[in-house]
């Protein structure tokens, strides 16, 4: 039995695209954490209220980032459980 050269490559290339895809969106992220905390931080508000925004906000955001995360966790299991197959 031959080893597939090309199958291995297009897998390779495959994880490739898909972690500069990750690492764009996680960048995108960060951007929107630090923005988000400048603009919470120039808001004019107590300190408390400053510290429960920004502590509700970074929640919120957590947990969109856990769900997201569960999710291509998910679809990368997917693709891997095909490429096995064949399909």
């Amino acid at each position: 039995m031959a080893y597939d050269f090309d199958f291995r490559r297009r897998i390779l290339n495959r994880h490739d695209d898909s972690n500069e895809i990750i690492y764009l969106l996680a960048g995108v992220g960060l951007g929107a954490i630090i923005g988000a905390a400048a603009g919470l931080l120039f808001a004019p508000k107590s300190g408390e209220d400053l510290r429960g925004d920004i502590e509700d906000r970074f929640k919120e955001l957590k947990g969109k980032t856990d769900e997201w995360i569960t999710e291509q966790k998910a679809k990368h299991a997917i693709d891997d459980a095909a490429d096995e197959l064949g399909v």
